[in-house]
């Protein structure tokens, strides 16, 4: 008899084990998904082109809340841990509830696809540490060699998961084309205004072969602290000296840092020195063969001027703040170091879905998570910050959200890349690629 599974995911990597590993294994059924972190998921189904032909009807997607219910009356087995950013308890108290239901815990490997190009992974080791500009620093050195690179992004598939299988960003208009969310244009805009194309969608399979045949090198973009989803030959991973031992301490980023060839220590011009020496310690106990990169992630304002002494609304990037823990961002930093009179405070009048996510986050601080995962939404984003009254916005999101929201009231953008500090360098340990 095929042992009946459920798989826990975030719409990512849970998508991506079914298409590999499971999908076409006799074995082995998949009963359902649960879906957490992200709005909107659950209550859907993985559509049945995308599942195959043993589940004809698809596969129900269900809130996690209802774990010990499918587990009991959907007779499981086993349930498959498979969504990323959460501490290594978090991990042990799900195994407690399937286990008290009647089912073993499974936290697998991802399984790594193969590549006939040479792949470049950027992971971390907690959302918001840095891999972005990583990636983009990455892409660049690469590129300045005449390297032609693929960016393929981790999935982010939050609207039609079949129209979505496959993705090919190479302008603005693919992004009104797959009609993009905010949390997805933050992570290929910047991509895209350098030249670069990138890639994206559900079944990574196919995108990998549609990456290799334009490409000479794959540049994995990894997405929170998540596996990458190709085998590495240069396998990076960004460490964050304002959340010191979160880098042994969360799922899988611990895994990221033990596996890495190459460890960016990133942030070291604004986190406390004996913090920068914990994490660097750390890198070197569990990693002691890894390359060491350090970094600083500047932060800089496109009209400095317009935030001093003023009532400020800063914008920070909305998963850096959930689950990726953080108080503050960016943006943050920026307006306090540029002289705003006051940080305004939303909360009190945050209305809607960003009204909901202050409630799920309440360490979030004075500020705004920019959370765009659909259009109501976005929708909630803008009335909350027509609601909050600034006198200026700072956005200090990674794509420029004045050209969606359309507000009433003057706004800067905060930008920040990586700046490699010292020797050894990206475009070095990179040399011998593509």
């Amino acid at each position: 008899m095929a042992e009946r599974l459920l798989i826990l995911g975030a719409a990512g990597r849970d998508f991506h084990h079914f298409n590999v590993a499971l999908r076409d294994d006799p074995d082995r059924v998949v009963v359902g998904f649960t879906a957490t972190q992200i709005p909107n998921i659950a209550g859907r189904r993985y559509p049945p082109q995308l599942a195959g032909d043993r589940y004809p009807d698809g596969i129900p997607i269900f809130p996690e809340a209802d774990l010990e219910r499918l587990v009991r009356e959907d007779r499981i087995d086993r349930v498959v841990f498979a969504y990323s950013d959460v501490p290594h308890a978090h991990v042990m108290h799900l195994a407690a509830r399937a286990v008290a239901a009647g089912a073993a815990l499974e936290v697998p490997a991802t399984p790594l696809l193969e590549s006939v190009k040479p792949v470049v992974a950027v992971t971390a080791v907690r959302t918001g540490a840095g891999k972005s500009q990583t990636s983009r620093a990455a892409r660049r050195a690469l590129a300045a060699r005449g390297v032609r690179v693929a960016v393929v992004r981790h999935p982010m598939p939050y609207g039609d998961l079949y129209r979505q299988r496959v993705q090919r960003f190479a302008g603005y208009g693919d992004l009104e084309a797959h009609d993009t969310t905010i949390e997805e244009r933050e992570e290929y805009e910047r991509h895209l205004e350098e030249g670069a194309i990138v890639y994206a969608g559900v079944d990574y399979e196919p995108i990998l072969r549609l990456a290799e045949e334009e490409n000479d090198v794959v540049l994995w973009d990894g997405g929170n602290n998540d596996l990458p989803f190709f085998r590495p030959d240069v396998w990076i991973c960004v460490v964050d000296p304002h959340r010191p031992g979160h880098e042994l301490a969360y799922w899988p980023g611990e895994a990221n840092l033990r596996a890495a060839d190459v460890v960016v220590v990133n942030k070291v011009r604004t986190a406390r020195p004996e913090d920068v020496v914990t994490v660097k310690d750390n890198v070197a106990r569990v990693n002691p063969g890894a390359t060491v990169i350090e970094a600083a992630s500047p932060i800089t304002l496109d009209d400095p001027a317009a935030v001093r002494g003023k009532r400020v609304l800063v914008l920070e990037d909305g998963p850096t703040l959930t689950h990726g823990g953080m108080a503050y961002g960016a943006g943050t930093i920026a307006a306090r170091e540029h002289g705003a009179a006051e940080l305004i405070d939303p909360r009190p009048v945050a209305v809607g879905t960003i009204a909901a996510v202050y409630d799920s986050y309440p360490h979030i601080g004075p500020l705004l998570p920019a959370m765009g995962y659909g259009k109501e939404q976005m929708d909630d984003l803008r009335k909350t910050i027509i609601a909050a009254d600034p006198d200026v916005v700072v956005v200090a999101t990674p794509i420029d959200l004045r050209r969606l929201l359309d507000l009433p009231m003057p706004a800067v953008r905060a930008y920040y890349e990586l700046e490699e500090i010292g020797t050894p360098t990206l475009a070095d340990v990179l040399s011998g690629i593509g």
